[in-house]
This record gives structure tokens, C-alpha cells and sequence, in this order.
């Protein structure tokens, strides 16, 4: 009887974990050895999903597949758990977590369907605590996530426990505030506490989007790609020149930032009719 893909992925694993026959670089790998990556995986994803290049999607989620079934196979070899249990875990939690399709449970908005879907989540951090022992609702956050994903998840657990302004206008007046505070920080001269003042300025930037309904990696991302396009149109105008960057006047890199912006919004603007 010939192997499913998946079952012939994993004997392929563990040939390679094999102490005697197997791939040297392979079986000296532990859990941490793998953490970058796995993480540099899902970003190759990521990446994939936005270039729009799906054959490459395709092979880079094979990648992390196959991160999935190394660490499962580290975890089979320590007598931890193995891929069935992996796969059974998280086909548990999408029936947990979706009681509207598997439980007869009826919603009536989107906001019930995210309250019900936390309250699966903080159920099953629950479960993981010792017993009598109190669970902050800020925790089971990584640590390692990037520090902007990770201020939205914190924002967003403390908001579905009530801790959140009832609309968007007083988040307006914190930056406002926050952008004061930075500027008086400055003034000072004292360095930790200008670092202090710029991260509650990005904490509450965060939180504005979170109540616009913007995710602030993407838009972040976005306008990172923005402001590459259009420096990069700076630099081809002066290379055209003759001359280099820092042989250029700021109200002339100014002047061309400005006719970069035209460029882009005449290219929209084409693209759109």
C-alpha cells in the first residue's frame, strides 16, 4: 500500500532524525536550533501571499510544513507528543472555537462571534494554569512576537475585558497628548526618558488603530513599500544627474519626494480608470 504525502513526509523525517543513517546537520537540531527558522518561514510565506505569487506559496508553506514535522518529530523522539497529536490538538480547537458551525450555536454579529471566539481562547489558557492559580488576562501573549503585533494582541485581550475607550475621538486626544509628551521629553535632553514618551506615542498610535479597524503591521508594511517606491524615485532623478544623494540640498530631495508623490498618484489614478 503505497504512503500518503503526509505519511511519506514523515518517514522521510525521521530517516533524517536517524542517529545511525541519517542527515548529521539533522539530528544535531533540537527545538531551539529550529526557532529562526521557523519563524523565517512564516515570513517567506507572508511574503509570498503579498507578491501574489502563489506557485511560490505553495513551496514556502511546504517550508514551515516541514518545520511542523521537525519539531513533531524532536518532540516523538523525547516521548513529548507526534504529529497525529499536533493535528488532533488543533482540529479540537477549530470545533471549540466555532461553536456556530459545530454546535448549533447561533451568532448575531461579528463582535459575538470574536467575544465567544476569546472566551474559547481564555478557557483554554485557563486549563493550562495550575490549579487555583490566577490567570492575568494579558497572558499566553509570546514574547517573541514583533512588538507591534504584540501591542495590538495585548490592547485587544485588555479591550474585550472592558479596559478600552467607548469611542474613537478620545484616542485622537492621547496621541495628541502622548506627541506633547514626546516633544517635552526632548526638551529635557534626558535620553530614557525620551525612549519612554516615543513608546507610549507607538502604543497609542496602535490603539487608534485598533478602534479604526486598521492593522497597524499592514499598514505599517504598506508604508514602508510607500516611502521605498518614492525614494527610490529620488534616487534614479539624481543618478540621472550625475551626482549622488548627499550632493543634493534638502529642499531639492524635498522637491523631488513631492513629484514622486505626483508620479504615484497619476499611476493610481490610470490604473483606476
Amino acid at each position: 500500500m503505497s504512503l500518503t504525502n503526509t505519511q511519506e513526509l514523515l518517514a522521510l523525517m525521521a530517516r533524517l532524525r536517524d542517529p545511525q543513517t541519517g542527515c548529521a546537520w539533522d539530528q544535531k537540531q533540537d527545538f531551539y536550533s529550529l526557532i529562526p527558522y521557523t519563524i523565517e518561514e512564516a515570513y517567506e510565506v507572508a511574503d509570498a501571499i503579498e507578491r501574489q505569487d502563489f506557485d511560490d506559496l505553495r513551496g514556502e508553506l511546504g517550508d514551515l510544513l516541514l518545520q511542523v514535522v521537525f519539531h513533531s518529530r524532536i518532540a516523538e523522539e523525547r516521548g513529548l507528543f507526534d504529529f497525529e497529536q499536533v493535528a488532533a490538538g488543533i482540529s479540537q480547537k477549530l470545533i471549540t472555537r466555532h461553536p456556530h458551525v459545530f454546535a448549533g450555536v447561533t451568532f448575531d454579529s461579528d463582535e459575538q462571534r470574536q467575544q465567544a471566539w476569546d472566551d474559547a481562547k481564555a478557557q483554554e489558557r485557563q486549563q493550562k494554569q495550575p490549579e487555583n492559580s490566577p490567570e492575568s488576562v494579558l497572558a499566553g501573549v509570546a514574547k517573541t512576537l514583533p512588538a507591534l503585533v504584540a501591542c495590538e494582541k495585548i490592547q485587544n485581550r485588555a479591550a474585550s475585558h472592558g479596559f478600552d475607550w467607548p469611542d474613537t475621538e478620545p484616542v485622537f486626544d492621547k496621541v495628541m497628548e502622548e506627541l506633547q509628551e514626546v516633544h517635552e521629553a526632548w526638551q529635557s535632553g534626558d535620553q530614557p526618558h525620551i525612549q519612554e514618551e516615543i513608546g507610549d506615542l507607538l502604543l497609542v498610535v496602535v490603539n487608534l488603530a485598533r478602534h479604526l479597524k486598521v492593522n497597524p503591521e499592514i499598514a505599517l508594511k504598506e508604508a514602508n513599500k510607500k516611502f521605498t517606491r518614492r525614494f527610490n524615485y529620488i534616487e534614479q532623478q539624481v543618478d540621472a544627474s550625475g551626482r549622488q544623494l548627499r550632493d543634493c540640498a534638502l529642499d531639492e530631495l524635498d522637491d523631488l519626494w513631492n513629484e514622486a508623490k505626483q508620479v504615484q498618484k497619476n499611476h493610481n489614478a490610470d490604473h483606476a480608470e
